[in-house]
């Protein structure tokens, strides 16, 4: 069952913005194991010798690493994030509206 939020979702909410980050961080890790468990298993189905499929399991590895340092300590989640000029307003994608240009005759 997908995790219920109790309120309107905000990116200023600093709990929000963690759960999601977290959120994002298992869908790392889950497509890390869905990758490379495919890469090993046809590496090992072949008998192939695949230098590279060490590095791109280590180099994922790292990277993987890294962004569960982030998360996990280094993500400071109370100042708010600053909304950009367009979405402050909430108009989104609304089309813009064109002014009648002045003729003079």
């Amino acid at each position: 069952m997908p995790p219920r939020w109790p309120r309107k979702p905000d990116r200023n909410d600093p709990a929000y913005r963690r759960l999601d980050d977290r959120m994002n961080f298992a869908i790392h890790v889950a497509i890390f194991g869905a990758c490379n468990s495919g890469l090993w298993f046809f590496h090992n189905l072949q008998n192939a010798t695949w230098p590279w499929a060490t590095w791109v399991t280590g180099g994922w590895a790292l990277v993987l690493a890294t962004h569960a340092l982030y998360i996990f300590t280094l993500a400071d989640y109370s100042n708010p994030v600053a909304e950009s000029a367009n979405t402050s307003a909430g108009l989104g994608f609304q089309p813009k509206t064109k002014e009648k240009s002045k003729k003079t005759t």
